[in-house]
C-alpha cells in the first residue's frame, strides 16, 4: 500500500495584500493587455500586515512584476466558451484559451512596470503601463525574469502580434481642453494610447456617427469614430474632454 498526500481542500481563502489606484476609474477603455498604454500610471498600496517595508526588500533591484489579482468587477458566472474581441466578438473559444475575465476564479496576471516603491508610510509601488481598474484587490506579487519567462519560440495562439492602432485625432476643442491642464501633455499621450486600441465593442467596429465616453484619471474622454481622410480606414476623434460627473475621491 502506497502512502498519498491528502486530498486538497475544495476551498481556499485568498486574502488582498493591496489594492490598485489608477488612471483607470472604469473598466470601459482600458486596453485588454498590459504595456499598451505606457503612459498608465498607478499605485499598488499594500494592506496591512503586508505594508512592512521588510516585504518588498531587494524589489528595488527589479525593473517588472507579475501582479496576480481578482477582477472584482467581473461576474462571478462563468462559461466554457467565451467571445474574444480580438475575434471580432463573434468566434467562440476555450476560456482557458483566452485571458477572458470571465473565469471560474476571477484570476487575473499582468505584467507591469515597476516605476519607484516609497515605504515611508507603509509600502506603495508606483507602476507604468499597467491594465488594471481602480480599487482592483490584487493577491500577490512576483519579480518578472525575463530570462525564464520570454521564450523566443513560445507561440500565442490566436493573438500573435499586438493588436492594430488606430489614428488617434484631437479637435480644436480638446486640444484646447487639454492645454489648460498641469498634466495635459501626459494625458494626451495617453488618452492617445488608450483610444489606439479601439474601446469599442466589436460590433461597432467601423465609421458611424455614435459617440463614445471613456473615465481617464479625472476625466471623461468623449470622441467619435470618423474616415481616417490620410490612411483610408477609421481614426478616432476626440471631441471633448469633460471632468467626471463624480470625482473621484
Amino acid at each position: 500500500m502506497h502512502d498519498h498526500d491528502p486530498a486538497p481542500p475544495e476551498a481556499f481563502t485568498l486574502t488582498p495584500i493591496g489594492r490598485i489606484v489608477s488612471d483607470y476609474p472604469d473598466k470601459f477603455g482600458i486596453p485588454r493587455q498590459p504595456g499598451l498604454a505606457p503612459e498608465a500610471r498607478g499605485r499598488l498600496e499594500l494592506l496591512a500586515p503586508f505594508d512592512d517595508p521588510l516585504t518588498v526588500r531587494g524589489l528595488e533591484d527589479v525593473s517588472h512584476l507579475w501582479l496576480t489579482f481578482l477582477f472584482h468587477r467581473s461576474p462571478e458566472r462563468w462559461t466554457p466558451l467565451v467571445r474574444p474581441p480580438r475575434l471580432g466578438g463573434n468566434a467562440r473559444i476555450g476560456v482557458f484559451a483566452t485571458r477572458s475575465t470571465h473565469r471560474p476564479n476571477r484570476l487575473g496576471l499582468s505584467l507591469v512596470e515597476l516605476a519607484g516603491i516609497d515605504t515611508r508610510n507603509g509600502v506603495c509601488l508606483h507602476l507604468r503601463g499597467h491594465d488594471l481598474v481602480d480599487g482592483t484587490p490584487v493577491l500577490d506579487i512576483k519579480p518578472y525574469l525575463p530570462w525564464a519567462e520570454s521564450p523566443p519560440a513560445a507561440r500565442a495562439g490566436f493573438a500573435p502580434a499586438p493588436p492594430v492602432r488606430l489614428p488617434v485625432r484631437f479637435s480644436d476643442r480638446a486640444a484646447g481642453q487639454l492645454a489648460e491642464r498641469a498634466d495635459g501633455e501626459s494625458l494626451h499621450r495617453l488618452i492617445a494610447q488608450v483610444l489606439a486600441q479601439d474601446p469599442r465593442p466589436a460590433y461597432r467596429r467601423g465609421a458611424e456617427a455614435r459617440r463614445y465616453g471613456v473615465p481617464l484619471r479625472d476625466v471623461d474622454v468623449r470622441f467619435r469614430a470618423v474616415a481616417d481622410a490620410d490612411g483610408g480606414g477609421v481614426a478616432l476623434e476626440v471631441l471633448e474632454i469633460v471632468p467626471l460627473a463624480t470625482p473621484r475621491p
